[in-house]
């Protein structure tokens, strides 16, 4: 497995990311019952239900253009008008567990997020499509990695860096395999002890060897620039 090195760039003014990133749009939620409308669900009618209600099930399927794969029919998939009234008298509702925030104040969107776990929250980037993310991440200022987004590699988990690091006194640059366990998050002030880290670690690797250069020369020019970066917007970064 690598290591990858990232900025917090949702905390730096110059982030376009950022305002959309902080944007909670839906939750997925362990209990849906206290949302109400908030509270996304499909109408459904069951497949016998639907082949009782239309004798002619084979003609029912066709011209709504439904797969015959499918488990259930979904009410918003009917294209026909007198169908969908006759479907009506049996739907019911299927919750899918997800909360849409926009239609919660401010004491359901506390509740909402004590019933969600953060890698079940969408954002208003995520829903941001893939070549506009690009573009943006293409055009923004905090993009270090030569235009390449603000997540870089620091290298393998077993990568020797921090050994050399530690041998010469680099103390964050040593302490990465732990704050990649631990999660830490190092501020900006750390960032500045990293730039002298990276001039330190600059000259001491053609001492370690041609394979130290060939091998670490990469991750530490990306280490400065990471520093560079959250010194020039007072953020912070991390390691996982």
């Amino acid at each position: 497995m690598g290591i990858s090195i990232a900025i917090c760039e949702k905390d730096a003014p110059s982030a376009p990311c950022a305002k959309l990133k902080k944007e909670i749009r839906k939750l997925l939620v362990s209990d849906h019952t206290q949302f109400g409308d908030a509270a996304e669900c499909y109408e459904i009618v069951s497949l016998e239900d639907a082949r009782a209600l239309f004798p002619d099930y084979d003609a029912f399927m066709k011209r709504n253009r439904i797969n015959d794969e499918t488990d259930v029919i979904y009410m918003e998939k009917i294209k026909k008008d007198d169908d969908r009234a006759k479907l009506a008298t049996k739907a019911v509702k299927r919750y899918t567990g997800w909360v849409d925030a926009s239609k919660l104040d401010a004491a359901g969107m506390e509740k909402a997020l004590a019933l969600s776990l953060p890698e079940n929250r969408i954002t208003g980037w995520d829903q941001v499509d893939f070549d506009e993310a690009n573009a943006i991440c293409a055009a923004c200022p905090l993009s270090w990695d030569k235009g390449r987004g603000c997540i870089g590699s620091f290298g393998p988990d077993n990568s020797e860096l921090p050994q050399i690091a530690a041998r010469r006194g680099c103390s964050i640059v040593a302490s990465v395999p732990e704050g990649v366990a631990s999660g830490r998050i190092y501020s900006s002030e750390e960032a500045k002890k990293l730039a002298e880290e990276v001039k330190t670690l600059e000259a001491a690797l053609p001492e370690e060897g041609k394979n130290a250069v060939r091998r670490y020369s990469g991750p530490v020019e990306r280490l400065g620039l990471v520093a560079d970066i959250c010194v020039k917007e007072n953020i912070g970064f991390f390691f996982f």
